[in-house]
């Protein structure tokens, strides 16, 4: 049996494998693998603007002609409602209104078309306190598999919960080819994009996924971001500058691709067009060197 054939209440019932150094982790059906796409997993701080980045990531990747499937992967289902301007049911919902039988759904039951053709699905997770998100992960690709969409999909991008880096939210990067860590020039988002660069590595060791770059993001400097990424061997691929119009395009439950002109936007737009351009044609894997948590400790601090 295996953990996609689960229902998220059964899995503290399910026995777990080693997966990397000192850690009990998710394991997900190695059948099941996005072999068709270009798949990108976004991670960092909680709050630092993934949904955002990933959002207008993907509209770019659409604004060069590819067909983009943005996966959202947290339980507050919150990733794509700047794409679809509305909180779309998750897949987890949506098995549990069937009592699981996977069978009995059709692709539209959660598949949503957003701005520029971007489809948007929400694996959303187990109740607050219950099950893995594992789960959710392995079931979501499943579902698209069973119904061909990845076949008609060039980028796939996983927009991933916070910093959260156990095997349940982990899962994204056993199915991505690049993982991207998205981060603010201060002390609180370096630290956890180390411990998430950490988790790519220890993953790295079984399963196709490499650290591609950092996007620094809400950041006027990029100067501690730099200064990190030459000590332990990461690379900055863009900058997106702290834009109250980037903050205005959440309230508006817009992309910056359909926001009305104002002050940085065309740079910012400029920016994710770069970025997805950059990330299409392909970037070098990392082979990043993270520091112990008291070294990074004493590297980012005062004088």
């Amino acid at each position: 049996m295996t953990i996609q054939e689960i229902p998220a209440g059964m899995l503290g019932d399910f026995p777990r494998h080693p997966d990397g150094e000192g850690s009990v982790q998710v394991q997900l059906d190695p059948d099941i693998r996005i072999d068709t796409a270009k798949v990108f997993a976004v991670y960092g701080k909680g709050g630092i603007g993934k949904s955002t980045t990933s959002s207008n990531l993907s509209v770019a990747f659409s604004k060069l002609g590819k067909r983009v499937l943005q996966i959202g992967c947290d339980p507050k289902h919150d990733s794509t409602f700047t794409l679809t301007k509305c909180l779309v049911p998750t897949v987890i919902d949506i098995l549990e209104s069937v009592d699981f039988h996977a069978e009995e759904l059709r692709p539209s039951d959660y598949v949503y078309e957003g701005y520029n053709g971007v489809m948007c699905v929400e694996a959303g997770g187990p109740p607050a306190g219950t099950g893995c998100g594992g789960y959710v992960v392995g079931q979501t690709v499943k579902l698209l598999k069973q119904h061909h969409l990845l076949e008609d999909t060039d980028v796939v991008v996983f927009d991933v919960l916070g910093d959260v880096v156990c095997g349940g939210f982990a899962a994204p990067l056993q199915h991505a080819e690049r993982a991207l860590i998205v981060t603010a020039n201060d002390f609180d988002s370096i630290f956890a994009m180390n411990r998430i660069a950490a988790a790519i590595q220890a993953k790295a060791k079984h399963y196709g996924v490499r650290i591609g770059g950092v996007i620094a993001n809400r950041s006027v400097n990029t100067d501690e971001i730099d200064r990190f990424n030459g000590a332990v061997g990461l690379k900055r691929l863009a900058h997106l500058p702290d834009l109250d119009v980037i903050r205005r395009s959440r309230l508006k439950k817009s992309t910056l691709f359909e926001m009305d002109d104002a002050d940085g936007l065309e740079h910012a737009k400029s920016e994710y067009l770069r970025l997805a351009q950059m990330l299409w044609d392909g970037v070098e894997p990392l082979d990043a060197q993270p520091m112990r948590d008291r070294d990074i400790f004493d590297f980012l601090g005062f004088d």
